[in-house]
């Protein structure tokens, strides 16, 4: 019953899964960033932090998606186009995060650290959306 659902849900359920795994590093790498980088919190240097992580959460969720999520075989020019597409789809939900950080953190003053998890459970839905109908549209299984 568990294999069959499984199986039945397997890209949303693996998307959950490395989606909560891209989280965690999002948020660690967050974390480290501000803390180790910076000796004052500023709305600048929450962004720069925020920019870091970014890029360490996008590296991570490329590889994990395209192999264990879309299960995506693409080779040569179109691995290309899929990777530029991944990373347009990430920057897009990037804006949105630098937004949301914007607004807990400077305008609502809410812990930087508790804004950023706050924020992740909105990128995590954005990035499901624009990786299954911009990025990975035809890879699926």
């Amino acid at each position: 019953m568990i294999k069959e659902l499984y199986f039945k849900y397997k890209e949303i359920i693996n998307y959950l899964i490395f989606g909560v795994l891209t989280t965690i590093v999002s948020v660690i790498t967050y974390v480290l960033f501000a803390n180790l980088l910076f000796t004052e919190k500023t709305d600048i240097t929450v962004q720069i932090s925020n920019v870091l992580s970014w890029i360490c959460a996008v590296i991570f969720a490329y590889i994990t998606n395209r192999k264990y999520v879309f299960n995506s075989k693409t080779k040569g020019r179109d691995k290309y186009k899929e990777i530029f597409n991944f990373f347009i789809a990430r920057f897009s939900s990037l804006l949105i995060d630098m937004a949301l950080m914007f607004v807990l953190f400077s305008l609502m003053h809410i812990d930087d650290t508790i804004s950023k998890i706050i924020v992740q459970f909105v990128v995590v839905v954005v990035n499901y959306i624009f990786s299954k109908i911009f990025v990975f549209k035809n890879n699926t299984d």
